[in-house]
C-alpha cells in the first residue's frame, strides 16, 4: 500500500485530499524548521549509500520553479536565467509552501540531485505518491549525457506510464560516485503536494506485494459484503439489503478512484472517465449513505417531522459539493459533509431512544468512521494529532468495520421484524383459539336451543291434544245437553252461552301457543350477549370474519400485515395503511354499541325483515329513529345479499355484516328517519 504518510481516502470531486494534507503537514515541517532556526537555502542532494533499501524525498531535498506561462522547456529551466529562480521545497513564498501546488493554472518544475556511493548496486526508483497529477514529464539523464523524457499523467491512458503500478513510478540508472539531477514537469487541475520516495528494486518487490496483498483483503471483504447482501435481497426481496449493496458499491468505487486501482484494472483507456470519477465519487457516497441510513433507521415513519429536513439537507450538500467541484475549487469541501453526516448520527440515537434497537449497531459503527474523520481533518488542517500509519489507514478499517457492523444490524432489524411478525402470529393463533371457543360456545347453545324448542314444541302439542280431548268431550256433553235442551228451552240458552265462551277460550289459547312457536326461534338479548360478551369479542369475530380469505392492502394490494394501535385492526408493512375492523363493513361509524349492532342484525334476518323499530328500539333501549335508520341499513344489504350470485337461502345472518353502505347513503338514511 502506498506509505501512510498521504494515505486516506479523497472526500474532494475534482482535487487529491490526500496531497493537500500533506501540503499541510509540509506546512508544519517548515514551521518546525523556522522554530529551530535551521532553515535550507537551497535543496539538498539525496545521497544513496550501501544499508539503505528507501529514501522519502524530503522538501529540503528538491528545488521547485512555478511556471505561469506554462511554455518553459528543459532547456530553458536548465539555462542560467531560470535555473537562479529554482527553489528549495522547504521554503515559503508569501507564506505558502514553495513545494505545493498553489496555482492549477501554473506548471511547476522540480528538480532533484540524486548521488550513489561506489559501495551501492541496486536499481533505483522515484515514486509519485499523487496519482491524480494530470499531467507529468519525467526527464532522465542518459549515458551520452542527454535527457530522455517519459510522459504521462492522471489526463492520459494507463498505458502511457512507464510501469503498471498505481502509482507514477520513473527509473532512476544512477552511476555510482556521480551526482545526477532530475527534472519533473508537474501540472495539476487540483492543489497538491510534491512527495515521493526512492527505493531499490528489492524493497519495491517487498512493497508491491505488501500494498497489493492489503488493497485485495480490503476489496474482498468489500465484495463478500455486496454479494452476500445481494444474494439476501434476491431471496427475500427486503430493499433495505439493496439500498446497503447500493452504499457498498458507491464506497468501492470511492477508494477505487482515490488510489488509483480503478484506473490501473477497470477503466485504464478512458481518463475522461477516471476524472468524472474522482469527481462524482464523493457526492455518490453521501447521497447512497444518507439514502440508505434514513431507511435503515425507518426515519420517515419515526421521525416524520425530523426527516424530511435530513432530507432537504443531505440534497442541499450534495448541490454545493456539485458546484465546488466544477466551478468553486475552494478545496475545503469536505466541511460540507460535516451537517448531514452529523444530522444522521443525530437521528440514529432519536430513534434509539425510542426504542429502536438495531440503531446503536448503527451509532457503533458510524463511531469508527467519525474518529477516522477526525484524524482526516485534522491532517487536513495541518494539525499533528496522532499521524501515524494507523491514523492514515484509519479509514479503510473503519469502512471495513463499518460494512461488516451494519450487515449485523441489518440482520438484527430483520430478525426484529420477523420476531414481530412471529407475536403477532402468535397473538392470530390465541384469537382463533378464542373464536373456536365462542363457536363452540355458540354451537352448544344452539343446540340447547334446539332442545328447548322440540320440548317447547312436544308439549304444545300435548296440550293441543288435551284441549282437543276436552273440547270433544264438552262436545258430547254438549249434545247430550242439547237433547236435554230440546225439553227445557231455557237450560238450552244458557248452555249455548257457556259454550260460546269456551270457544272464545280455545281461540285464545291457540293464539298464544301459535305465538310461543314463533318466539321461540328468538334468542333474547341477555342470551345473545352471553355469545358475544364484549366490544373485543364482537371485533374479534368481525376480523375473522371480514379477512377470512387473507389479508390484502386495499392501496397498495400488498398481502402482509401487522398489528395496529387500534383493536383488531391491520397495519400494511408496505405502504402503512392502516384498515380498523369495521372499516368498509356495516358497522362502519355506527354511532351504538357493536353488541347492540350485532343483536340488532340478528333479530332483523332472523324475521326476515319483519321486525318492528318499535320494538327494536323497545328491546336495544335506543331511539326509534336511530333504530329505524340502522333497520332500513340491514334491509338493504338483505336485499343485495338475495341478488348475489353466492347467495344461499339456508346461509346465517353474519354474511350480512360485511356488506358496506357508502356514507353518503347512511347519512341519508339517518336525515330521514330524524325528520320522521
Amino acid at each position: 500500500m502506498r506509505p501512510y504518510i498521504h494515505k486516506f481516502p479523497r472526500f474532494q470531486a475534482v482535487s487529491s485530499l490526500g496531497w493537500r494534507i500533506l501540503g499541510c503537514l509540509s506546512l508544519l515541517l517548515l514551521i518546525c524548521g523556522v522554530a529551530s532556526g535551521q532553515p535550507a537555502s537551497h535543496e539538498d542532494t539525496l545521497r544513496i549509500h550501501a544499508g539503505i533499501n528507501e529514501l522519502y524525498v524530503d522538501p529540503s531535498r528538491y528545488a521547485v520553479l512555478e511556471d505561469p506561462s506554462g511554455r518553459l522547456t528543459l532547456q530553458d529551466v536548465q539555462g542560467a536565467r531560470w535555473g537562479s529562480r529554482f527553489q528549495a521545497g522547504n521554503l515559503t513564498s508569501g507564506g505558502k509552501l514553495a513545494g505545493n501546488i498553489e496555482n492549477t493554472e501554473s506548471a511547476y518544475w522540480l528538480r532533484i540531485h540524486v548521488r550513489a556511493d561506489n559501495s551501492d548496486e541496486h536499481h533505483w526508483y522515484l515514486e509519485m505518491f499523487d496519482s491524480h497529477i494530470n499531467d507529468l514529464t519525467f526527464y532522465g539523464p542518459t549515458r551520452a549525457g542527454q535527457y530522455a523524457a517519459v510522459h504521462t499523467g492522471a489526463d492520459l491512458p494507463f498505458a502511457t506510464r512507464p510501469y503498471s503500478y498505481k502509482n507514477f513510478l520513473f527509473s532512476l540508472p544512477l552511476q555510482p560516485g556521480q551526482t545526477h539531477t532530475y527534472y519533473l514537469r508537474l501540472k495539476s487541475s487540483s492543489k497538491t503536494s510534491f512527495l515521493g520516495r526512492l527505493r531499490n528494486e528489492a524493497m519495491l518487490s517487498s512493497h508491491f506485494q505488501s500494498e497489493y496483498g492489503m488493497l485485495g483483503g480490503f476489496y474482498g471483504v468489500l465484495l463478500i459484503m455486496v454479494v452476500y447482501n445481494l444474494f439476501i435481497y434476491l431471496f427475500i426481496g427486503e430493499q433495505t439489503y439493496l439500498r446497503y449493496v447500493v452504499y457498498v458499491l458507491s464506497c468501492s468505487l470511492l477508494f477505487l478512484s482515490e488510489d488509483g486501482l480503478g484506473f490501473q484494472y477497470i477503466w485504464p483507456m478512458l481518463p475522461d472517465l477516471n476524472r468524472i470519477v474522482n469527481a462524482g465519487a464523493p457526492i455518490l457516497l453521501l447521497l447512497t449513505f444518507g439514502y440508505y441510513a434514513r431507511h435503515f433507521l425507518d426515519a420517515p415513519q419515526r421521525l416524520p417531522r425530523f426527516d424530511p429536513l435530513v432530507r432537504l439537507v443531505v440534497l442541499f450538500s450534495a448541490g454545493l459539493l456539485l458546484l465546488d467541484t466544477l466551478f468553486i475549487q475552494s478545496g475545503f469541501s469536505f466541511w460540507l459533509y460535516l451537517l448531514p453526516y452529523g444530522m444522521l448520527y443525530y437521528a440514529a440515537i432519536r430513534v434509539y431512544r425510542q426504542g429502536f434497537r438495531p440503531a446503536r449497531i448503527f451509532l457503533l459503527a458510524q463511531g469508527g468512521v467519525v474518529a477516522s474523520l477526525l484524524f482526516l481533518i485534522t491532517r487536513k488542517l495541518g494539525v499533528d494529532f496522532f499521524n501515524n500509519a494507523f491514523t492514515v489507514y484509519s479509514m479503510n478499517v473503519a469502512f471495513v468495520f463499518e460494512v461488516a457492523v451494519l450487515s449485523y444490524a441489518l440482520g438484527e432489524k430483520i430478525k426484529s421484524i420477523k420476531d414481530a411478525t412471529i407475536r403477532a402470529q402468535e397473538k392470530l393463533v390465541k384469537q382463533l383459539r378464542k373464536k373456536h371457543l365462542a363457536q363452540d360456545r355458540l354451537v352448544e347453545q344452539l343446540h340447547q336451543n334446539q332442545e328447548l324448542k322440540d320440548q317447547l314444541n312436544s308439549e304444545l302439542e300435548a296440550q293441543v291434544a288435551r284441549r282437543t280431548e276436552e273440547l270433544r268431550q264438552q262436545s258430547e256433553t254438549i249434545v247430550a245437553q242439547n237433547r236435554e235442551l230440546l225439553q227445557a228451552n231455557g237450560l238450552l240458552a244458557l248452555q249455548s252461552a257457556a259454550i260460546e265462551k269456551l270457544n272464545t277460550d280455545l281461540q285464545r289459547d291457540l293464539q298464544q301457543a301459535q305465538t310461543a312457536r314463533v318466539l321461540s326461534k328468538e334468542v333474547d338479548f341477555g342470551e345473545f350477549s352471553q355469545i358475544y360478551p364484549d366490544k373485543d369479542a364482537c371485533l374479534s369475530y368481525l376480523a375473522d370474519l371480514k379477512w377470512a380469505q387473507g389479508y390484502r392492502c386495499r392501496k397498495c394490494g400488498h398481502e402482509k400485515y401487522c398489528d395496529a394501535r387500534e383493536a383488531h385492526a391491520r397495519r400494511c408493512t408496505k405502504c402503512r395503511y392502516v384498515e380498523s375492523a369495521t372499516a368498509y363493513t356495516m358497522l362502519q361509524k355506527c354511532k351504538f354499541s357493536i353488541i347492540k349492532a350485532f343483536y340488532a342484525v340478528f333479530l332483523i334476518y332472523t324475521h326476515k325483515g319483519n321486525y318492528s323499530s318499535q320494538e327494536l328500539s323497545r328491546v336495544l333501549e335506543l331511539r326509534q329513529g336511530t333504530c329505524w335508520s340502522f333497520s332500513q341499513k340491514v334491509l338493504e344489504a338483505m336485499r343485495r345479499r338475495r341478488l348475489a350470485p353466492d347467495y344461499d337461502e339456508n346461509e346465517g345472518w353474519t354474511h350480512v355484516l360485511l356488506d358496506f353502505t357508502t356514507t353518503t347513503e347512511q347519512d341519508q338514511l339517518t336525515v330521514e328517519a330524524e325528520r320522521s
